[in-house]
């Protein structure tokens, strides 16, 4: 069974349970899969694809809790941090620290960088080999660090 169908599970499990939070989470995330598949027409989506409107959306959330603190919406943020551990159940982990720094040495190995600006070079090598498995921001951390070492 797919990501498509496990949400659709998961919301008509949480309707019946009568979980209110839940159901408007699982819907915003069927809404995302519904619209990526009338861009081709498609009767389900890959869940290589469902991983990256997962991925997407996560990222929404997080950007929408900063801003709602950063206004003084405490009550929003909450909410929006309850939607995203509804996300989070159905994305895969990614890598940790010390795995994603080995993948970082690896593409800043392959991609021959050099300094400091050649840090989109193996941001591109890196995301080509492990797209949907590291964090972007952890990994451009780390790059940034080992390219301007010394």
């Amino acid at each position: 069974m797919g990501l498509v169908e496990d949400v659709s599970a998961a919301m008509t499990k949480a309707m019946k349970a009568k979980e209110s939070l839940r159901v408007t989470a699982l819907r915003n995330v069927r809404a995302a899969f519904l619209t990526e598949m009338k861009k081709d027409g498609s009767e389900t989506l890959p869940d290589e694809v469902c991983i990256a409107v997962l991925r997407r959306l996560e990222k929404q959330r997080k950007e929408s809790i900063d801003a709602f603190e950063s206004a003084g919406r405490g009550d929003r943020a909450d909410a929006e941090r309850s939607e995203l551990a509804v996300l989070r159940e159905f994305l895969p982990s990614l890598a940790d620290e010390a795995t994603t720094r080995s993948w970082v040495e690896a593409a800043i190995a392959t991609s021959g960088a050099s300094g400091p600006r050649d840090t989109g070079k193996v941001m591109g090598a890196l995301m080509k080999a492990h797209r949907g498995e590291v964090d972007g921001g952890l990994a451009q951390e780390i790059a940034r660090e080992l390219l301007e070492a010394p």
